[in-house]
Parts: structure tokens; sequence; C-alpha cells
């Protein structure tokens, strides 16, 4: 039925499927020259070994806010995998990611709290910053790669209306529940 040329050709489709389904969700040369999975204490313990290097890391946005320098995401860290996808690990403190403002701004109505995000940025350094009324030290990233993970749509749901005419219980359109 199949010719051999069709069955290596739909062979070699079936094969790519699992590949194509792990890709990086940033440039691959982003996701193979980033270092990811690092501890936000070894940034805070040796800042001047990472300065200036490329990182790959994921997070929850705290908030966005438009400053001089650009917009800035306070989010709290999630470690990634080689591929950018966050890892099941408990968020371990929060950074700083700038994105100046000479490239367009990202609006706090889409970059808002609890949006996932994953990161390649510079590391910057340190800055010192307040989380309500505590004092505390943010590792800064400047953005090179910025990917916003799509939001889960939490729909409200009606209760279900069943209407049933006698015997044999004929619902109209509708699942069939009792009403206790």
């Amino acid at each position: 039925m199949y010719d051999s040329g069709m069955k290596r050709f739909l062979l070699i489709i079936l094969c790519s499927l699992p590949l194509l389904s792990c890709a990086p969700v940033l440039r691959q040369e982003l996701a193979v020259n980033s270092l990811y999975g690092f501890r936000l204490a070894d940034l805070a313990e040796h800042p001047g070994a990472y300065e200036g290097r490329t990182l790959m890391f994921g997070g929850i946005i705290a908030k966005t806010t438009l400053t001089k320098e650009g917009s800035l995401i306070e989010a709290l860290y999630m470690p990634v995998d080689s591929r950018g996808y966050h890892l099941d690990n408990a968020p371990a403190g929060r950074v700083l990611a700038l994105f100046p403002g000479n490239k367009n701004i990202l609006d706090p109505m889409i970059f808002r709290e609890k949006r996932e995000v994953t990161i390649a940025g510079e590391y910057i350094g340190m800055r010192k910053g307040v989380i309500d009324e505590i004092e505390y030290i943010y590792p800064i990233f400047r953005i090179v790669e910025l990917y916003l993970w799509e939001e889960e749509k939490d729909y409200y749901r009606h209760p279900r209306h069943h209407l049933y005419m006698g015997y044999p219980y004929w619902s109209y359109g509708y699942e069939f529940w009792w009403a206790d």
C-alpha cells in the first residue's frame, strides 16, 4: 500500500516527535551556553565568580515595575533544567531581572503576579531592596531572553442544571445529578 519512501518518511516523523516535545523554551545557544541549576547562596558568597556570565533560571513573578532603567521583574527563584523547564523544587529566594528600557517595556498587566517565567540573564551583582518592611539583598540580572509561560486558566464552572421527565430518566443535554 505504501512505498518504502513513504514508510521511511512516516518512521522519521514518528521518531522525531519525542525530540520536538523536549525543545528548549529559550534559544538553543542560550540553553547550551548558560549556567543553570545554581544556588542563590553561591551568588551571594562568590559574586565575582558569576559576574558577566549568562545564567538561566525560572521564577514566579512577585511584581513587575517600570523604572528609569527599564522593566524590573521581582520573582521567586526556581531552578530549571537544561531546557529551561522549571524543576519541582520549592522557591529558594528572590531575584530581580531587568529588561532594559531601550528595548520596550514589559507590561505589568501581562507580567503580573503569579505568572511563571524562564529567564536567561547576565548576572550584574547584588542589590539591596525591601520586601514589605524587611531589607533583602537580591541578585540582579540583565535579561537576555525571556519566556512567559502560558497562564493556567481557572474557569468558573456553573453547577450543572438538569431536567428529567419521568421514566426512564431522560436528561435533556446535561448529565443527571441527584440533589441531596
